[in-house]
């Protein structure tokens, strides 16, 4: 007993000194979470993921807000609505930087540390990053495009500019397809964050006979393919390359139908649980001021970016990542 008491006194020594004591938790603490498309699947693992961090830090109050379409403007309100309620940090998806940069910074100017997730204003005052590395998901994207297409053939692409992260993604496929003269991107298609245009737009092309001349489709966010590959399988086309983005349910169902080839999975769960540990730790270790140029500071005390990592999802690891997600996202 003497000496399991000298272990557990030795212990709570070293976790007072190295700063690792766990703070104590009150309801003070809000912690938000502002984006778009809330009720995509994408967003409702983010949401297990604040969940989970906040079972583990008890007493903390975590919330999920914005608007349940493509909205810039909507979610700019909902940022500035966050901001009444007292929050202590706020984590945010930057559906435009134009439009939530100066959220961003006035928070900053409060003195409410922001974290960027998912998609980045990198012009604003945030103090970090923290999500996919979007050039190597494209990267890998490219690759599965090319070998698919056995390095030849048309690809029509789904995306949104405005987004920077989809962007990003671009210029990875991009890269690799450059690599590869026989591929070649032929057509672009902005959907506006609707799946009604995805739908649309595959619907069109195959009643002008234009899906003939593609032989392959990219959809750089999460709504697109699971409506490409809907009007494919209705229309009976087949034979063409369905490389998509994210774990919609919907995905991962036509990766085991066949009619996507792949996708390029995220971590949104992580990116949420991770982002509120790292707000909850500047919370109770505030650094004396939080406008500065942390990325410019070679002895910053923070990360620019923390890559969250993404994995290629196919028909021969689908059914281990459902499993996966099922238990992580189980309520507990």
């Amino acid at each position: 007993m003497r000496r399991l008491l000298m272990v557990l006194i030795s212990a709570a020594s070293i976790a007072v000194l190295t700063g690792c004591a766990s703070p104590a938790h009150g309801p003070e603490e809000k912690y938000f979470l502002v984006t778009t498309n809330t009720k995509v699947p994408y967003w409702q693992n983010a949401l297990a993921g604040l969940s989970k961090a906040s079972s583990a830090m008890k007493g903390i109050h975590v919330e999920m807000v914005g608007p349940e379409t493509y909205d810039p403007n909507a979610e700019h309100e909902e940022f500035q609505h966050a901001l009444t309620k007292k929050p202590v940090g706020i984590l945010v998806s930057v559906s435009d930087p134009k439009v939530i940069q100066p959220d961003i910074d006035a928070a900053i100017a409060q003195g409410i540390p922001v974290i960027t997730m998912d998609s980045d204003a990198p012009k604003s005052k945030r103090l970090l990053f923290i999500g996919t590395d979007n050039y190597r998901a494209g990267e890998i994207g490219g690759k599965v495009l090319v070998e698919s297409l056995n390095n030849k053939g048309n690809v029509a692409v789904f995306t949104i500019p405005e987004q920077a992260n989809l962007a990003q993604r671009m210029h990875g496929y991009s890269d690799v397809i450059a690599a590869h003269p026989g591929v070649k991107v032929t057509q672009t298609i902005d959907m506006k964050g609707d799946a009604r245009v995805a739908f649309d737009t595959t619907t069109d092309l195959i009643s002008k006979k234009a899906m003939d001349k593609i032989d392959a489709i990219v959809c750089l966010e999460a709504i697109a393919c699971p409506e490409v590959a809907d009007v494919l399988d209705r229309e009976h086309v087949k034979g063409k390359v369905v490389v998509a983005m994210d774990t919609d349910d919907r995905t991962l169902t036509w990766i085991q139908k066949g009619m996507i080839n792949a996708t390029i999975g995220q971590k949104p769960f992580t990116m949420a649980f991770y982002g509120v540990q790292m707000l909850d730790n500047l919370y109770h270790n505030k650094p004396g001021t939080l406008d500065r140029d942390w990325a410019q500071d070679s002895f910053s005390t923070l990360p620019t970016v923390v890559d969250t990592g993404a994995t290629l999802i196919d028909k021969s690891t689908v059914d281990a990542y459902i499993k996966q997600r099922d238990s992580a996202t189980a309520k507990q």
